[in-house]
C-alpha cells in the first residue's frame, strides 16, 4: 500500500514536470513567433519590416566579358539593392547554348520566371505555346522612348511580349589599319574582288587575314552569312523563303555560301578557327595576330573603346559583290535581348517580375549602354561622356538594316546551316550540298 502511494506520487510528480515543460516550450514558441512577426527571424521574412522575400529565376546569356553584359549584371545588382525583398536568382548560359536550353525548357513548360528572348522565329513558338505573359498593360513605361520599329519583333498579333535592351549589328568588320597599309590598302576595300586581293596579299606577307572563332558555330552563320547572303540575295530573300516563294538552293544563296568556301581555300582564317571561341578570336585580333575580325558592334567595347591602342583599328562593312541584289550600305542588325515574363506566375511573383522589368529596362539602362559604346533602339539623349567611337559606329550602321539569319529562320534550320558551314572550313562538302541540306531542313519544318 505504501509502495503504491509512493509510486502514485512519483507519477503525479512526473506529470507536473511534463506539464510545466510543455508550458515553457509554448511560451518559448510564442516568443519566437512574435519575434519572427516583428521581422527578427529568417524564414520567409525579408529585410524590409517582415515583407515576404520573393525569389525570381532569370535566365540570360550574359556570360562573356562584353561591356553590355557587365552593364546588365550591374543593373540587376542595383535592383536587388533597391528592392531587398526581391531576389533575382540568375542562370547565366553561354550564348552558344542559350537558345537550345531555352527551347528545351519551353518544350517541358519549365521556363524561368524572367527570360531573355529573341524576336521573330525564336519568339513565335514561345507565344504559340502560351509560355510568355503579354505586357500590353505596361507599355506606357516605354511609349516615349521606344519606337514601334524597336518593338515590332516582339509583338505578335497585337500583343507585346518583350522589351529590347539593345540594337545589335552582327557584321562589323574590325580591321588593323597598319596591316592593311602594309599591303597597299589605305582604306578598306569597297568591292569583293579587292577584298579577296587584300586577303591574298596579307597571306603572302605572313599575316593571318581574318581571326575566326567558330567553336560555338554561330559566328559564320550570324556574322558572316547574314550579310554575305544579303549582298547576293537582297533583304527580301529570307522572308520569301519563309513564305515558300524562294529556296536556299537558289543560285544567289549558293553564291553566298561559296564565299566561305573560297575564303577557306585562300587560307583567310586562322587554322584553329573551329577550336577557338568568339572571345578568343577577339583577343587574337586585338593582340595583332590577324588583320581582320568580324563580329557584333558590341565588341567595340573591347576592340576600341576600352583599348589604349583602339585608334589603330578601323570598322567597315562587307563590300559589294558583283551582280548582287543587296544594298552594300546595309548592315545586318536586330533588336536584341528582349526581357520577357513567364506566363502563369502567381500574383506576387508576377508583380515582382513587372517591377523588375520596369526598373531594368528604362532610360538609365539605355544611357549607360550608350556611354559604353553600345547602340540602343531607344530615343534617348546621347550622354556627354559617351565614347567618341559611337558616332562612327552609328554612321556606319545607319544606312539601312539587313535581317540577321538566326533572328528570322527557325533554330532547327539554323543548326543545319551552322554544322554545314563548319564542315566547309575543314574541306567537307560543297556549297551546293549545304544549300540542299538547309532547304530540306526548311521543308521539314513546313
Amino acid at each position: 500500500m505504501r509502495r503504491g502511494l509512493i509510486m502514485g506520487k512519483t507519477q503525479r510528480g512526473k506529470k507536473v514536470v511534463l506539464l510545466g515543460l510543455v508550458a515553457v516550450l509554448s511560451l518559448f514558441a510564442a516568443a519566437c513567433g512574435n519575434e519572427n512577426a516583428a521581422g527578427g527571424g529568417s524564414g520567409n521574412a525579408g529585410a524590409s519590416g517582415g515583407t515576404e522575400t520573393i525569389t525570381l529565376n532569370m535566365m540570360h546569356p550574359w556570360t562573356s566579358p562584353n561591356v553590355d553584359n557587365e552593364v546588365y549584371k550591374a543593373r540587376i545588382a542595383e535592383f536587388e539593392k533597391e528592392h531587398p525583398n526581391i531576389v533575382i536568382k540568375q542562370d547565366g548560359v553561354p550564348s552558344a547554348q542559350y537558345k537550345t536550353k531555352l527551347r528545351t525548357l519551353a518544350a517541358a513548360n519549365n521556363l524561368a520566371d524572367i527570360n531573355v528572348v529573341w524576336p521573330g522565329a525564336d519568339l513565335a513558338p514561345l507565344v504559340a505555346g502560351n509560355l510568355l505573359e503579354p505586357i500590353n498593360g505596361m507599355m506606357d513605361n516605354w511609349g516615349s522612348i521606344l519606337p514601334e520599329s524597336a518593338l515590332a519583333g516582339f509583338n505578335v498579333d497585337g500583343q507585346q511580349y518583350a522589351i529590347p535592351t539593345k540594337q545589335n549589328f552582327v557584321d562589323i568588320i574590325y580591321y588593323n589599319k597598319e596591316m592593311f597599309a602594309q599591303v597597299g590598302y589605305d582604306q578598306f576595300p569597297e568591292t569583293y574582288d579587292k577584298f579577296t586581293d587584300a586577303v591574298k596579299k596579307l597571306k603572302a606577307a605572313g599575316i593571318t587575314p581574318i581571326s575566326l572563332g567558330n567553336k560555338e558555330q554561330w559566328p559564320l552563320q550570324s556574322s558572316y552569312i547574314s550579310i554575305i547572303g544579303d549582298r547576293f540575295t537582297g533583304s527580301d530573300f529570307l522572308p520569301a523563303v519563309l513564305a515558300g516563294k524562294a529556296k536556299f538552293t537558289d543560285p544567289e544563296f549558293v553564291k553566298a555560301l561559296s564565299v566561305i568556301d573560297e575564303l577557306t581555300k585562300l587560307g583567310a582564317f586562322n587554322t584553329d578557327a573551329n577550336n577557338m571561341d568568339s572571345v578568343q578570336a577577339q583577343d587574337y585580333f586585338i593582340q595583332g595576330k590577324a588583320a581582320m575580325h568580324v563580329s557584333s558592334a558590341t565588341v567595340d567595347g573591347r576592340v576600341r573603346i576600352n583599348n589604349e591602342e583602339g585608334d589603330k583599328f578601323g570598322i567597315a562593312l562587307f563590300p559589294s559583290v558583283e551582280g548582287g541584289k543587296g544594298d552594300p550600305k546595309k548592315s545586318a542588325g536586330v533588336v536584341q535581348y528582349g526581357i520577357a515574363i513567364k506566363s502563369g506566375l502567381d500574383e506576387k511573383k508576377k508583380q515582382a517580375a513587372e517591377e523588375f522589368m520596369k526598373f531594368f529596362v528604362n532610360e538609365d539602362l539605355y544611357k549607360e549602354l550608350i556611354r559604353n559604346g553600345v547602340v540602343v533602339p531607344a530615343k534617348v539623349e546621347i550622354p556627354d561622356d559617351a565614347s567618341p567611337y559611337l558616332k562612327e559606329m552609328l554612321a556606319l550602321t545607319g544606312n539601312g538594316t539587313a535581317p540577321v539569319f538566326d533572328s528570322v529562320i527557325p533554330t532547327q534550320v539554323v543548326d543545319v546551316l551552322q554544322n554545314g558551314l563548319q564542315a566547309l572550313t575543314v574541306g567537307r562538302g560543297t556549297p551546293e550540298e549545304l544549300a540542299k541540306e538547309v532547304q530540306e531542313a526548311m521543308d521539314n519544318m513546313n
